[in-house]
């Protein structure tokens, strides 16, 4: 599955606000060599970021799986 930038956008969170915060986000990107910009335009293949072993990585993961591409 492609886990895309809507789903970084909409997201739940613990805080009740919606979506994970661009910049460490883009921060996660550099960390783990992955281009973000690449990301923003056509999405990432969730078994890069399943690779990571990050926990808000995986979450991002199970969501896009939730919603698949009905993200709304």
């Amino acid at each position: 599955m492609i886990v895309t930038a809507q789903h970084l956008h909409t997201i739940p969170t613990w805080t009740g606000r919606q979506g994970f915060c661009h910049a460490a986000a883009r921060e996660f990107f550099a960390r783990h060599d992955l281009d973000w910009l690449d990301f923003i335009r056509n999405g990432i293949d969730e078994q890069l970021l399943i690779d990571t072993g990050d926990a808000m990585a995986l979450l991002l993961v199970e969501y896009a799986r939730e919603v698949g591409d009905g993200v709304e």
